[in-house]
């Protein structure tokens, strides 16, 4: 495992690391190669949460419009995924990550939106039929959430054994910040705990932009700081100055269409090409009116960006 300093991921989670250039002269103008710029042009994804308003009056409709911007991947949920699934490959629509139900990581136990009951077990064996690269930790509620260090190392452990089982099927695994990881505890932070208590080859990380830098840290940054871990990304923007903080409960306004906010979406991409990230998921928590409009727009901006 390659060790990362918890003052070093501390320092990053404050607001990003400090860099200081080479105190060397620059080379004459005319030698200075000019940079190659290049158009962004991964395969884009989106995170099925962003229709939760919508997808129900019409499953079959909303993913086809989802396909025909210009989407090839859907990041579905496991809560609801057997209902959607035929429609989501009739789409054309390849589902590459699945948002677990979180509970079946801290406690074991989880129902789906109808109250079956699912498991871990399960979601690998749909993973490993389905070809979905990626089984994802989305989210850890308030009432687990501890307040100290060793909560998160003992919740390290749970995310290790997850990870494990996954691998064992050829499955990745990850975990999906928001932004309570990066607020200062003792001397490290949660996501320093969960980096440095897990194997780079067992968990992974889904770097979600928005959170990242709502708590004041440089998407960028951390994503070359971390570049053995984060495979895939949450991309969506955020208000110009929104103020820092370290829960949730963001406003709607706070979220904006990728390329129409405060993130340096340039430099994330290119630190994302950087790391090798093999994913990217636009996600819209919030949208001020047709989730697919938003989506849309942020496709366009990004199939438009220079890195």
């Amino acid at each position: 495992m390659q060790e990362k300093s918890r003052r070093e991921l501390l320092a990053m989670s404050l607001g990003g690391a400090v860099w200081s250039s080479c105190g060397s002269a620059p080379e004459p103008e005319s030698e200075v190669e000019t940079p190659v710029v290049a158009k962004f042009d991964h395969d884009l994804g989106a995170q099925l949460y962003t229709l939760r308003s919508v997808i129900a009056d019409d499953p079959a409709g909303i993913l086809k419009s989802l396909a025909a911007i210009g989407y090839v991947e859907a990041e579905v949920l496991q809560s609801n995924y057997a209902k959607y699934r035929p429609m989501i490959l009739d789409a054309g629509l390849a589902p590459k990550a699945m948002h677990l139900s979180s509970e079946l990581i801290t406690s074991g136990a989880a129902n789906d939106e109808d109250g079956k009951p699912l498991s871990l077990d399960g979601a690998i064996e749909q993973a490993a039929a389905d070809k979905i690269a990626y089984l994802v930790m989305p989210y850890l509620r308030e009432e687990d959430r501890g307040t100290d260090l060793d909560h998160y190392k003992a919740l390290a452990e749970k995310l290790s054994a997850a990870g494990e089982k996954c691998a064992a099927a050829g499955i990745g695994f990850a975990y999906h910040n928001h932004a309570f990881e990066f607020e200062p505890m003792g001397d490290a932070t949660p996501l320093a705990a969960l980096v440095d208590g897990t194997d780079p080859g067992l968990m992974k990380l889904e770097l979600d932009v928005f959170w990242v830098s709502v708590a004041g840290a440089d998407p960028a940054a951390l994503i070359a700081e971390q570049a053995d871990r984060v495979r895939l990304v949450h991309l969506k923007d955020k208000a110009p100055d929104y103020p820092q903080q370290y829960k949730e409960g963001a406003p709607p306004e706070a979220f904006r269409e990728v390329g129409s906010g405060s993130i340096n979406f340039p430099a994330v991409l290119r630190a994302c090409t950087a790391a090798g990230v093999e994913h990217y998921v636009v996600e819209q928590d919030q949208t001020p009116g047709d989730p697919i409009d938003s989506l849309r727009q942020s496709y366009d901006y990004l199939r438009s960006v220079e890195i």
